[in-house]
């Protein structure tokens, strides 16, 4: 799932070696931390958020094949 979520981030930036993707295991949750460099943020959000909400259903329908919950925030 991270990979998932690096390679599509990678394509989206201007500084694709300043992508990091972390992930946290819980019980049934996944969550992903999504770091890119800050001049590269707004392409990762996306107009009105369009762009993070399509990386969160993409990441949502990864984790459902392996029967999780996932939560992919996108930090600075």
């Amino acid at each position: 799932m991270e990979e998932l979520i690096a390679v599509i981030a990678r394509s989206l930036v201007d500084q694709p070696d300043a992508v990091r993707v972390t992930r946290t295991d819980e019980e049934n949750n996944v969550t992903l931390e999504l770091a890119v460099a800050p001049e590269d943020l707004g392409k990762v959000i996306g107009k009105q958020g369009r762009t993070a909400r399509a990386l969160r259903s993409l990441l949502a329908a990864s984790a459902a094949k392996v029967d999780k919950r996932s939560r992919l925030e996108i930090v600075e």
